[in-house]
């Protein structure tokens, strides 16, 4: 399917050429069809040229430009429509500027009544006026509604234009801009829009606002489908979604895929910029079929932050407009350039901020920036992937080979009488995201992790320890299961600290908090539990170890938990090897 909005001045025929071509009749209301003006967006089909074709058909009046924008922001390709008998007109320039500033570059001419007047003097204003926008030259085609001249001509324009758009990305995640939203009886809610890129089927999970919606059902050109692949206009039926939970200007998206963000970084373009500092503070933002006020703050020349009142699901190269509604005017368009934007909270940030959005790679500002960026970021944020891939996550180089060197300092330097740096406190230390990416960090230092702590290859304990802890295993090899007390070890200096560093290489077993053996107690315990009559009790077995309860339960269950004994649910246990 083929996508194509119409624009034009009020009064120039766009609804009566949408007509004319589809047999469908576009405007929905009752009071549009009495008053013979189109006040909302309007929405017809047919077949050209081998294709399915939808019209999105807006109003021309200047009243109605809100609706618009809404119909024109997230359409393909476009039909312009200018009378043959009124030429040029008020609102031709303004959709023209919104066509401009939202960068449509695919589109057609189509002048209108030209059984009323000679279509010559307005095709050639108005190639000239377009010839000056995205859209750039377009062919034109001179038509007449009323008797149907030229329709077999527009209707061959129409196939080449829609031969020659580019193909969707139809695997690419879903950002449908709702249009349109009403209930249908038995159904339940129902949303229109057009998908520019990626795939919905029944039974999707899509995001709504904060809320996970599922796909009930599907239409497309009125007919029932299990999927609708990009470019299309689509009915999307919610499963139990309240129509005053949804409207214009929401958007449904791909769970997972999109940030939203309420500041962004933009670069100003089109026929209509003005300087950027000479923009007003108080603006609308129509983006998609969303439209709401946004405060300007100048960057650079041509570079502002746009901190709108809502938050958007917005990616790099996304493309609005600023619209002054009080002058009935299109301010600017804008390309988006960046979604996470820093704070400019010092002095003379915004400027600094303008020359870094000068520079010719925002993907490396930004990682550069930020230091570390998970790999699916830049595809959410809409940036090229850059840096040192490491594992899940992308490195500024620069950065990490700083961090490599002050790694190799601090672990150098630890001041401990532990065997190394425990990883949570190195990677805390380097401000690194992630613990994966400690071991990287240390790579080319000559450092290892081993246990959970970052020391040298063969690196043993510090001797205070070393003192201290030939102390435990003396008295451990008289009673190998009378575990010392907590003041013992606090007197012969084993912390907290030192004795989990013990236990990691292997010099003793933790059975519980403060409670240690020696590295073989599982296999000597299960020796002399197996001389026992089965099954045996606790008392039975602490009588047999020469222990006390505070060693035995914890002991116990830990050999329950991998299996070497079994309690029987009666307070017993047996081995089980």
């Amino acid at each position: 399917m083929r996508v194509i909005v119409t624009a034009g001045h009020v009064d120039h025929g766009k609804s009566t050429l949408v007509r004319r071509l589809t047999g469908m009749e576009p405007d929905r209301w009752a009071e549009e069809r009495r008053r013979g003006l189109t006040i909302d967006l309007g929405f017809a089909w047919t077949r050209i040229g081998g294709e399915d074709v939808a019209f999105v058909d807006v109003p021309g009046h200047e009243r109605f430009v809100p609706n618009m924008l809404a119909g024109a922001g997230p359409a393909p390709a476009v039909l312009f429509v200018v009378a043959a008998d009124e030429g040029w007109m008020p609102q031709s320039a303004e959709h023209l500027a919104a066509l401009d500033a939202f960068g449509a570059d695919r589109g057609l001419l189509v002048v209108t009544k030209a059984d009323r007047a000679d279509p010559a003097a307005a095709t050639a204003v108005a190639l000239r006026e377009i010839a000056a926008t995205s859209l750039g030259a377009v062919p034109g085609v001179a038509v007449s509604g009323t008797t149907g001249e030229g329709l077999d001509e527009l209707r061959a324009a129409i196939g080449e234009l829609t031969a020659g758009l580019p193909p969707p990305d139809t695997g690419a995640d879903v950002r449908l801009w709702v249009d349109r939203a009403f209930t249908v009886s038995g159904a339940g809610t129902v949303v229109t829009g057009t998908l520019s890129a990626g795939t919905i089927a029944v039974g999707d999970e899509l995001r709504l606002g904060d809320t996970r919606v599922r796909v009930r059902g599907l239409q497309a050109l009125g007919e029932p489908r299990d999927r609708v692949e990009a470019v299309a206009r689509v009915a999307v039926n919610l499963r139990g979604t309240p129509r005053a939970d949804v409207g214009r200007g929401d958007v449904l998206l791909t769970p997972g895929r999109w940030r939203t963000t309420a500041e962004f970084d933009v670069r100003l373009r089109g026929a209509a910029v003005a300087a950027a500092a000479d923009l007003h503070r108080h603006l609308v933002v129509h983006l998609g079929t969303v439209a709401v006020p946004v405060r300007v703050r100048p960057l650079g020349t041509d570079t502002v932050r746009l901190a709108t009142t809502t938050a958007l699901p917005l990616r790099a190269g996304d493309r609005g407009l600023l619209r002054d509604p009080g002058e009935h005017r299109i301010a600017a368009g804008f390309d988006v350039l960046d979604v996470d934007p820093p704070p400019l909270a010092r002095r003379g940030a915004a400027r600094a901020r303008g020359r870094e959005l000068a520079g010719p790679d925002l993907a490396r500002t930004y990682l550069r920036r930020k230091g570390f960026v998970p790999a699916g970021d830049f595809a959410v944020l809409g940036l090229a992937e850059t840096g040192e891939r490491v594992g899940d996550w992308f490195a500024d180089p620069e950065r990490f080979a700083a961090l490599r060197a002050e790694a190799a300092a601090i672990v150098g330097a630890w001041d401990s009488t532990a065997a190394g740096v425990p990883v949570e406190a190195l990677r805390q230390r380097l401000g690194l995201p992630a613990a994966e990416l400690v071991v990287p960090a240390l790579a080319g230092t000559g450092f290892e992790v081993t246990g959970g702590l970052v020391r040298r290859p063969g690196a043993g304990l510090a001797p205070a320890v070393e003192q201290a802890l030939e102390k435990v295993v003396r008295q451990l090899a008289e009673h190998p299961f009378r575990a010392p007390e907590a003041d013992e070890l606090r007197a012969l200096g084993l912390g907290r600290r030192e004795l989990a560093a013990a236990v990691r290489l292997g010099r003793l077993t933790a059975v519980a908090e403060g409670v240690v053996l020696g590295p073989d107690a599982e296999e000597r315990a299960v020796a002399e539990l197996r001389l026992l009559p089965q099954p045996f009790t606790v008392s039975a077995a602490r009588k047999a170890l020469d222990s006390t309860r505070r060693v035995m339960i914890p002991l116990l269950e830990r050999l329950d938990a991998a299996g070497r004994t079994e309690p029987l649910g009666d307070g017993t246990r047996r081995t089980t090897d």
